[in-house]
């Protein structure tokens, strides 16, 4: 059996299996170095709250999350992206994740939750639509971590970012206007939108969103990866380079949660209450869409790196696009601010939960036969050789 096809467990000596003996100190303790940066960027926030100008003058966060994801996009080896978006199996499969059941599930938590027709939950008509704001942003920027912490394909992630981000650009604004205007109404909850009569979000808008925080780090991925493999070759880039700059995602990631805590630690601390309220809805929707997700792509019998980069890819949103777009509409104050800036400080510990039940479902689940997407040539000499399905 070949080394890409082993075995994995707990006394796997493999580093990408997540046993803990092949982990460094940061990773082993990631989950303890996440919550105390969270812990550090309330406590600022809510000790210095002047902290907040600074890390909005100097864009901070932006700085942070652009950081943390060149690491990721520099390690994809974008000669497979070809065969990545040739797979037109995972590419449908993520559509209708990203742009039917996301959106769909977010709007009925939202209604759940926030529309006052559920009892014993009141309505809270900014509430709802800040989940709205969340739910129609699909993911552009902390999937990639997460799929790279799970060992998920750089190279799908990469792939279904850009996809659902071309997509993202045309369809933002029109999945706003059905999902808050026009279905409120249909459905008789008019008194969520009263006073609300129309949406200016632009394409202009979510393209420079998506340009800004997507393109920086692709650009200076493929830009690394094509130049660094031209100077010293492809051995010395995946054995040298790659494993130098890998801390930067984690420190990065680290560093953005601080200054992202920072900005909301005053109200945070002052209405615990409303982000608990606002956590809830956000935190089934999070663990509901990996789970299905993951479970979709194991049905079509993609293999587990495939399948946890579309789960990954599905349960995660471009919350910077949602903020962004809420306060131009709302203003930096507003109650529909306050809920969409609630959704990464809930992702952040979620997701990385969903790191560990992903690593957990590799070292579980039998993946043998499960082929589709795959992008490695894998040679069997255990077994009979499995059908190729490269074209799926």
């Amino acid at each position: 059996m070949s080394d890409l096809d082993h075995e994995h467990g707990p006394d796997c000596a493999c580093p990408d299996c997540g046993d803990p003996r092949s982990m460094d100190f940061l990773d082993k303790y990631l989950t303890v170095w996440i919550f105390l940066a969270m812990g550090i960027g309330v406590g600022l926030g809510y000790v210095a709250p002047s902290v907040v100008d600074p890390i909005q003058d100097y864009y901070l966060v932006e700085i942070g999350l652009i950081a943390m994801m060149y690491p990721p996009l520099a390690k994809v080896n974008y000669g497979q992206l070809p065969r990545v978006f040739s797979a037109w199996r995972v590419l449908s499969l993520s559509l209708i994740q990203n742009w039917l059941i996301g959106p769909t599930l977010m709007f009925l938590l939202a209604v759940v939750f926030f529309s006052g027709l559920v009892p014993p939950f009141p309505a809270h008509p900014e509430y709802f639509l800040g989940l709205i704001f969340i739910g129609m942003a699909r993911c552009i920027a902390m999937v990639l971590v997460w799929n790279d912490l799970a060992d998920g394909s750089s190279e799908y992630a990469a792939g279904l970012v850009a996809f659902n981000s071309v997509f993202q650009i045309v369809t933002y604004g029109v999945y706003i206007w059905f999902f808050a205007l026009f279905l409120p109404p249909l459905l008789g909850m008019d008194a969520l939108v009263a006073g609300i009569g129309t949406f200016d979000i632009t394409v202009e808008q979510v393209f420079w969103a998506i340009a800004i925080f997507l393109g920086i780090p692709f650009a200076g991925g493929i830009l690394t990866r094509f130049g660094g493999v031209r100077a010293k070759g492809e051995e010395w880039y995946e054995e040298e380079f790659v494993p130098t700059i890998s801390p930067v995602t984690l420190l990065a990631l680290l560093f953005t949660v601080i200054v992202m805590f920072a900005t909301q630690g005053d109200n945070i601390i002052a209405q615990p209450t409303d982000v608990v309220w606002i956590a809830v809805p956000l935190t089934i929707y999070f663990i509901v869409m990996f789970l299905v997700s993951f479970a979709m792509g194991r049905g079509i019998g993609a293999d587990y790196s495939t399948t946890t980069a579309i789960g990954f890819t599905a349960a995660s949103n471009n919350f910077e696009l949602a903020i962004a777009v809420a306060v131009a509409v709302f203003g930096v104050g507003s109650s529909v601010a306050f809920a969409t800036v609630i959704g990464p400080l809930i992702e952040v510990p979620v997701l990385l939960a969903l790191v560990h039940v992903a690593i957990y479902f590799q070292e579980t689940f039998d993946w043998g036969g499960y082929e589709t997407g795959r992008l490695e040539d894998v040679t069997e000499v255990d077994t009979e050789p499995a059908e190729s399905s490269t074209d799926d």
